[in-house]
């Protein structure tokens, strides 16, 4: 029996696609061809894909009965009116502006409120908001809580250092801070959750010097269940209920809607201030669509709208967590260290600890996905120096990674715990002939989101340096 939190699927599996295991040869040709850039490889010449959980997952049957639904008038759609609402219940805001997805919600929001080189602290910038804050001249600053550095199993290691936010503002002036951002649940750090308690105090923060603060939200479900599971005082509140409240503290929200909404395609920017709303709105219209429709198709919108609902869902989410946890506990069976505890999408091996004759520069993370699509077919992601390395656009200085991961994203309820156990084996295999591994060299980059387009070529034994 596995050993999940909860004892099965909260749902029947009614529809299936087919997927193949490609022989090695031909695995190991498409990597070449590839330029050992995991994100050119095509979709079905993967096995077991967990490159993300973002617009990967399996649509319920009231998602799919809402597309039929969707009105898709180019102004004033009773979709958007429906879609509106949902989101106005669970944020409280009151200007719901949809895009198409949640780098747009960036884009948007960003060139409307920064000016160059003003400052944006977050917990963890992710790499969509990192480069949207850099591409509109602002310099992102990460400010993680102390707990997120150490292997302590404590719950909110999603937290902002909020005597480190207050330094920071008192450092460089309120007048040069727009807003701070908050990422719930912190992707870059495992996935892991944010306490109410450090929500309120960073709005406190926020408020006492006349900056706003907003979420990126796109596991804002997730986190909330983290908090019932784990805070004190809020086991007898719902899921919706605590949502309402981290909301209640904000200014204001971006969501990729492609995660806890449950969806394919979606997003929006959620505020209460008209005149930041009309601002947004009036670049949207140029670039995404009209307000009431923002780049989206009605049925995308109707699909949004549902899957928002499904996400507040216990039973739903204790799976999902519960999934997360026994894939994290077989991966480390499997010799691979991770970010503990885990979190509420991904598990994250720490590559620099599993492949510490790699050095940063050779990319251990890059050299332990590339291994997974060659001896399983299998597809992740490395989120450290490849990812957030580099060089700053705005000040040249050379950029590294906190520390060297890779990410497994399990898409929401596509993939069941026979699907994991082979991931865990094919991990344990790797570890049996793990220092036999070699790194990465670059011969190709672009100046932003470096990792979707880079061109690699493996190093030869000769240039391999010791980690």
């Amino acid at each position: 029996m596995q050993d999940y939190r909860h004892p099965a699927e909260p749902f029947r599996i009614k529809s299936i696609e087919s997927i193949r295991l490609l022989p090695r040869k031909e695995r190991e040709k498409i990597l070449k061809e590839a330029r050992y850039n995991i994100f050119k490889v095509k979709a079905e010449d993967i096995y077991i894909d967990l490159l993300t959980d973002s617009g990967t997952g399996a649509m319920s049957t009231d998602q799919w009965a809402a597309l039929m639904k969707g009105d898709e008038s180019y102004a004033g759609a009773r979709s958007f009116y429906r879609f509106e609402k949902t989101i106005k219940e669970i944020t409280g805001k009151k200007f719901i502006i949809p895009v198409h997805q949640g780098r747009v919600a960036e884009n948007v929001f960003f060139s409307t409120v920064l000016k160059q080189g003003d400052y944006v602290p977050n917990n963890t910038h992710f790499d969509t908001t990192r480069a949207n804050t850099q591409h509109k001249g602002g310099i992102p600053v990460d400010i993680p809580c102390p707990e997120a550095s150490t292997e302590d199993e404590v719950p909110f290691k999603g937290n902002i250092d909020t005597q480190r936010l207050i330094s920071f503002i008192e450092e460089k002036g309120p007048e040069n801070i727009p807003v701070v951002f908050m990422t719930v649940t912190n992707n870059s750090s495992g996935g892991l959750p944010v306490s109410m308690a450090n929500i309120r105090e960073t709005a406190d923060i926020c408020r006492k010097h006349g900056i706003l603060f907003f979420f990126d939200c796109a596991r804002f479900a997730e986190n909330a269940y983290f908090i019932k599971q784990s805070e004190p005082g809020y086991q007898d509140k719902t899921i919706k209920e605590i949502a309402q409240e981290m909301f209640s503290h904000v200014d204001g929200a971006l969501m990729s809607a492609k995660k806890d909404g449950l969806a394919n395609m979606g997003g929006f920017v959620a505020v209460s201030d008209e005149e930041l709303a009309r601002k947004i709105i009036e670049l949207l219209i140029v670039i995404e669509g009209f307000p009431t429709y923002g780049g989206m198709s009605g049925r995308d919108i109707e699909a949004v709208a549902a899957g928002l609902q499904e996400a507040l869902s216990e039973d739903y989410l204790a799976y999902r967590v519960g999934q997360i946890g026994y894939f994290g506990r077989i991966i480390e069976q499997a010799g691979a260290p991770i970010i503990k505890p885990t979190g509420g999408h991904a598990i994250f091996i720490d590559a620099g600890k599993y492949l510490p004759h790699i050095p940063a520069h050779q990319f251990p993370g890059q050299a332990l996905t590339i291994e997974l699509y060659r001896e399983g077919g299998i597809r992740v992601v490395e989120i450290g120096s490849l990812m957030f390395g580099g060089y700053d656009p705005n000040t040249g200085e050379k950029l590294n990674a906190i520390k060297e991961l890779v990410r497994l994203a399990v898409p929401r309820r596509v993939y069941t715990a026979s699907h994991l156990d082979y991931v865990a084996d094919a991990i344990a295999r790797i570890t049996a002939r793990k220092d036999r591994l070699r790194g990465f060299k670059i011969t190709r980059q672009a100046a932003l989101l470096r990792h979707f387009t880079i061109e690699l070529e493996q190093l030869k034994s000769e240039e391999v340096e010791v980690g």
